[in-house]
């Protein structure tokens, strides 16, 4: 267990994730409070990344549940592998034969049958799914149930028994309670509003893109062998297309493709040509695609004239005087 939020901001940047004074707190406070994370912001700002180092941290297991339409119990709790209990059943026939050859009446033989029903009903004909196995792990276990807005509202409502007593009801057992208190992250690209009742179980936390400061270092850290400058430039340009009204902006995670694919390319320097051909590892969509190439030859640009494209250099940025695709 951690001992303060200053020991879980160290214990994540071990993990390579860099983490905000907020983003630790949330952390040190889910595992005191037993409580779980609700992580929510869009997608690639690092939600799923956090938990992956948040159990590489803690020293556990990471156990995954993705969400997505349709998702239900039977695929998130459990199966009953009613084909192994039949199995079962029929290999003990005999045995059973014996169990019930000198019953007197039908109570006493029905009595006898009901003091074995453990055979025939016990957690070895369940097949354990996520939920279940994060729950009934022989140790403890981060629990990332992720992008729960994808799921429906029913699903989302099932839930709430986990999240409130970690505990799940089985009609062919009863209830089952977690052997170790699991950590949870809940993630979300907040693609639907998620109830009241989830969020109030949960401890809220708001991952948004990070500042250009953050994105630089999360880039020098990943990417260790892209040019310090070239870095910078990447990373700049990278905020300034997050400006444009495109449908989908780059994350944090396309960031990093796109500073790997320069260094693959061993290119020596972000010019008009190198950007043309890789800026699809930023961008998914041709309409984004072609709005941005309209945007940094300066035709296109939220407050910015045709003369002050978006490849020139910005004043909101330290670096003044100097085009981010100038030579390094």
């Amino acid at each position: 267990m951690f001992r303060s939020k200053d020991d879980v901001c160290q214990a994540l940047e071990e993990q390579r994730y860099i983490a905000s004074d907020e983003i630790a707190t949330s952390l040190f406070l889910a595992e005191r409070l037993n409580k779980p994370v609700l992580a929510e912001g869009p997608a690639g700002v690092g939600k799923t990344e956090l938990a992956k180092a948040w159990a590489s941290a803690s020293g556990r297991e990471m156990i995954r549940l993705q969400c997505y339409e349709g998702l239900d119990e039977t695929k998130a709790l459990y199966e009953w592998e009613y084909a192994k209990q039949l199995l079962y059943t029929q290999l003990l026939r005999d045995k059973l034969h014996d169990v019930l050859a000198d019953a007197k009446s039908l109570t006493e033989a029905a009595d006898r049958l009901a003091a074995e029903e453990d055979v025939f009903f016990s957690e070895r004909f369940l097949l354990p799914r996520p939920l279940l196995q994060a729950l009934r792990s022989d140790k403890p276990v981060v629990l990332l149930i992720d992008e729960i807005d994808r799921a429906d509202a029913e699903f989302e409502a099932f839930l709430l028994e986990v999240l409130s007593d970690f505990q799940i009801s089985v009609p062919e057992l009863g209830t089952l309670k977690a052997k170790h208190m699991p950590l949870v992250v809940l993630t979300s690209n907040n693609t639907r509003e998620l109830s009241e009742a989830l969020k109030r179980r949960c401890l809220y936390l708001y991952l948004d893109y990070p500042s250009l400061e953050t994105e630089l270092s999360i880039v020098r850290l990943k990417v260790p062998d892209l040019a310090p400058q070239m870095a910078r430039q990447a990373v700049e340009l990278v905020h300034r297309l997050r400006e444009l009204d495109l449908k989908k902006h780059p994350s944090v995670a396309e960031t990093l493709d796109w500073a790997q694919a320069l260094v693959t390319l061993n290119a020596s320097r972000i010019d008009q040509t190198t950007l043309d051909t890789t800026l699809t590892v930023l961008l998914k969509y041709e309409h984004d695609v072609q709005r941005a190439r309209r945007a940094l030859n300066g035709s296109e640009a939220p407050g910015r004239g045709p003369a002050d494209p978006l490849i020139g250099p910005d004043p909101r940025f330290k670096r003044r005087g100097r085009s981010p695709f100038s030579d390094q």
